[in-house]
Formats: structure tokens, sequence, C-alpha cells
């Protein structure tokens, strides 16, 4: 069976898009139809910006989105999806990759989480924090005995698991981890502390406009962040993208679900393969690959 699985904010390079733009009328069209809705031309930044202008949450958001979605309706008939999946971000092109929402609602809905995750960061200093070489559970314990929110954010792959939460907790948890055995705890270059109850104020912002939005029935499961199970309904599909920016992307759980329910390759859609190379380290026998037009 095939799964699809499409990245998320950090994939981003510069001339992102560009081979799309040049070579595929669909995706030209698409493109600029992008920079309508958007009201500026993220294919000016997407084509020829530097990886700073890229790293603007506003615009690293939409042009990861746009690389993946576009490619995706590039590939025309050889696009066949038996399950998809997005890691964070990549979860709205997903949606959009399985008909759930149409280009023009993702893109907004983007856009709109975008913008909103901008401001939540501007209310309290906060980040992000890589730990790898340590059990799931050690992390999770260390995060619920540290002052201060730090929560377990990002499940990545056995022994990766970002952890997000308020500056000063971050740092003391780093601290503990790495007393606790930790090959490296390292504080990430990110705006703030995503999928964690800092976000509170993006995911009730975000939920108005996803209240807004038309969700069609999906052609395929899609695997969300916050189940990590397969979901066909779309009110639940609703719910838990909603949910999304507090809770974990359980990475690690819905790619060992989608095995364990057939999978068999795995197809990452969008710019970059940091999803392949966690495929490999969840299970290394799984199949992975690009997309390509």
């Amino acid at each position: 069976m095939n799964a699809y699985i499409f990245p998320g904010q950090g994939a981003q390079f510069t001339g992102m898009g560009l081979d799309l733009y040049e070579n595929a009328p669909l995706a030209q069209e698409l493109f600029e139809k992008a920079n309508a809705i958007l009201g500026f031309n993220i294919t000016d930044t997407m084509f020829e910006g530097s990886a700073d202008d890229l790293k603007e949450t506003k615009v690293t958001q939409p042009a990861v989105f746009l690389h993946s979605v576009i490619l995706a309706k590039t590939m025309g008939d050889r696009f066949k999806p038996d399950m998809v999946a997005g890691h964070s971000l990549g979860e709205f092109s997903a949606l959009v990759a399985n008909g759930t929402l149409t280009f023009e609602d993702g893109l907004q809905l983007v856009s709109q989480r975008a913008l909103a995750m901008q401001k939540a960061c501007e209310i309290e200093p906060s980040t992000m924090a890589a730990v790898l070489g340590l059990d799931d559970h050690i992390v999770e314990d260390v995060c619920a005995k540290t002052e201060g929110i730090v929560v377990a954010a990002n499940y990545n792959c056995p022994g990766q698991l970002v952890i997000s939460g308020e500056l000063e907790a971050i740092n003391r948890a780093c601290e503990t981890l790495k007393a606790a055995g930790a090959r490296r705890a390292l504080v990430l270059p990110v705006g703030g502390a995503f999928h964690s109850p800092l976000m509170e104020p993006a995911r009730e912002e975000l939920a108005a406009a996803i209240e807004n939005t038309t969700f069609s029935k999906p052609q395929c499961p899609i695997y969300q962040n916050v189940t990590a199970s397969a979901i066909m309904n779309e009110v639940a599909i609703k719910i838990n993208l909603i949910s999304q920016l507090t809770a974990p992307v359980r990475w690690t759980q819905s790619v060992q679900q989608m095995i364990t329910d057939g999978a068999t390759l795995f197809t990452e859609v969008g710019p970059g393969k940091v999803l392949q190379g966690l495929v490999k380290k969840i299970n290394r026998d799984a199949q992975t690959e690009s997309a390509t037009i």
C-alpha cells in the first residue's frame, strides 16, 4: 500500500518550487493563484529569497505547503495514495492531497495558522529543544517534574523527541536530561513553543477559521498527529486539527500504525527528505522515496 507523507516547517530551502513552476503549466497556475490569495508574491521569496527570508513563519508555512500540494497535483494520475499523513504543518498538505480540503481553503488556513502562531510566540519567550538518545518515558518524566511549562511536543522517531515550553523551563529540562544520559539536549532555532499549552491563543484563533471551513469526505484515511490513527470522518478530522497546535505530534506512532495497517512504500511529497530519514529510523525495513513530477 502507498503511504504519502508531507513535511512540516524546517524543510524549506532557497529556490524551492522553481523547477515545478518552470516545468509544469498547472504548477505555474497554482503558484500564481497562491500569490493572489496571500496578497503578496510568495513565489519571489521561494524562488529567490535568502534562507533568512524563508525562515519568517508567515512565509515558511505557506511555502512548504505550496511546494507539497503543487507537487502532488502535478503528479496527476501517478498520485494514488492509500493513506496519507503530514508532520505538523504537513497535515494540512495531506488534507488537500486526500480531498478533504480544497487548495484554496488549505492555503487560507495555513496562512492564518502561521500568523496566529507568530502572534502567540510574541506573548511569552518560549522555544523547543531536541533530545537525542533517551527513551520517551524518561523525557516525559523529566518534563513533568520540571518547574514551569515544558512538554513532549514531537515524537519524531525512537530516541529523538522534541520538547517545547517556556525558555527557562526548557533550559532547566535540558540540563536534567543531559544528566539523565541524553546524547544531546539542544535548544532549536525556532520562534516559539509549538505543540505546547503556550500555543493556546493560536489554537483558539485557528479553531474559528477551521470551524468556518468546509471539510469534505476524504478519499483515503489520514493518520493525524493527535491520534496517530486512521481517520476517515471529516468531523473527527476537524476536531483533531483544532487540537493539533497544543497537542504533541505523534509521528513515530503514526508511522508504526501505517505499517501495521499495510503501508509498504512511503513517498515524501515536498521539500527535503527529513521524513524519509525518520521513517527509516522507525522501521529500517520500510521502503521510502521522494515524489517527482
